[in-house]
């Protein structure tokens, strides 16, 4: 079993999307027993209460419109625990990578990179937040969950 968790700074537009991209991408594939898949958020900006806020709504109609629901997902804190318990920490920026890494602690760290790394470039997938492209951040997604699948 292949433990995937999707990294972004909220956990309501990139982690999600790469969420629940994924997941159907192993699906259609026929691998979804090969795989547990989530998300999560290295800031608790998006956590009330300690209830978190659902997917942006751009993102989920992104997602809807793709045939994918997103229902029931709510932000949620990376903790240390999840460094032990994922094997890939896969992180939308440079910024989200620092972050967990210092969550998860040294020696897991190693689990944190790039999404977009699986795909051999340097860059992050960009943020839709300030951008307002989700398409930009979809097709940036792609090609890292692209990579991811091809790899494992």
């Amino acid at each position: 079993m292949n433990k995937v968790l999707f990294v972004c700074h909220g956990n309501i537009c990139r982690s999600p999307l790469a969420e629940f991209l994924f997941k159907d991408m192993v699906k259609k594939a026929g691998r979804e027993n090969e795989f547990e898949i989530a998300s999560c958020a290295v800031s608790d900006e998006e956590i009330y209460r300690g209830t978190g806020n659902p997917v942006y709504p751009p993102v989920k109609a992104l997602l809807s419109a793709l045939g994918i629901s997103c229902e029931g997902k709510r932000a949620r804190l990376l903790t240390a625990k999840d460094g032990e318990y994922y094997d890939f920490l896969l992180c939308m920026d440079e910024s989200n990578e620092r972050r967990a890494k210092r969550i998860v602690g040294e020696k897991n760290a190693a689990k944190c990179k790039k999404l977009l790394s699986l795909a051999g470039e340097s860059g992050d997938v960009a943020d839709p937040w300030y951008t307002r492209d989700f398409v930009a951040a979809k097709e940036d997604i792609e090609r890292g969950l692209n990579a991811l699948l091809q790899i494992l």
